[in-house]
């Protein structure tokens, strides 16, 4: 399976939209997704449909109780597409881990249980603390959504210290798969401007499809549905559809099964 872990410290980047559409995305192309919300918010869980009511068996469980994936996972009306919901009880799983052997390591021993997906995205939450040092060193590869303005340059300088920092001490694999601009507004100046500088410094990380400001973006979660599906023709979905595709091509290919 791969693991994506979708991550930025910053809040606020669409990084949750992303996480939700383009596991969608890949849903609908023929790939078994797993999408793992790992933020304690649990966004993701309720863009996608699940009530916080059905979360039963949730990433905490997965981390903390040591239960396994096939029990926390759930289907969703999404054909192809599971989810391991979050609840509020994430939020306390810092504090839990802190003074646990392996603290960093939780995640990626959970996932070596093998249930038939292709692929896992994981959602992280907004900061650089142990849950996303769990998805980065259970991950692949990042995928870094990064809004069009210039506070997201230094976050991203951050980011991008960290997991040079988790690289050495932990996942000496764990790569960038590339960094998507989101909140794109060709009416403003910054945005350009920004864009601009991001691909004058990591030039074929960024991804070629930008996500523009879009309202449909914005209404799709309160329908607990994916923009890909609550409108799939407008500006957001189709530019969600075209990083979908940009990131397919750089996977590796999929082992077919015997």
């Amino acid at each position: 399976m791969i693991t994506i872990a979708v991550a930025n410290q910053k809040g606020g980047v669409g990084k949750t939209t992303t996480a939700i559409n383009i596991a969608t995305a890949l849903a609908a192309t023929g790939w078994q997704v797993l999408l793992l919300d790992l933020d304690p918010q649990g966004n993701a869980s309720t863009g996608i449909g699940v009530p916080a009511a059905d979360r039963h068996k949730s990433s905490y469980d997965l981390l903390i109780e040591q239960a396994s994936i096939a029990d926390c996972v759930m289907s969703t009306r999404i054909p192809g597409l599971d989810v391991i919901p979050a609840t509020v009880d994430l939020s306390g799983a810092e504090v839990e881990l802190v003074g646990q052997t392996g603290r960093t390591d939780k995640l990626r021993a959970a996932l070596t249980e093998e249930i038939g997906h292709d692929i896992c995205l994981i959602d992280c939450p907004p900061s650089l603390g142990l849950l996303t040092l769990n998805a980065m060193t259970a991950a692949d590869s990042l995928l870094v959504p990064l809004q069009c303005e210039f506070f997201a340059l230094e976050g991203l300088s951050q980011l991008l210290q960290t997991v040079e920092r988790v690289q050495e001490r932990f996942n000496p694999a764990l790569g960038i798969l590339g960094i998507v601009l989101t909140m794109y507004d060709r009416r403003n100046r910054l945005t350009d401007q920004v864009a601009d500088d991001v691909r004058s410094c990591l030039h074929g990380l960024v991804f070629e499809a930008v996500i523009p400001r879009n309202v449909r973006l914005s209404e799709a979660p309160s329908h607990g549905l994916p923009a890909l599906i609550y409108d799939h023709a407008c500006a957001g979905s189709q530019a969600y559809m075209k990083l979908a595709r940009e990131l397919i091509g750089r996977l590796p290919e999929r082992k077919e099964a015997a």
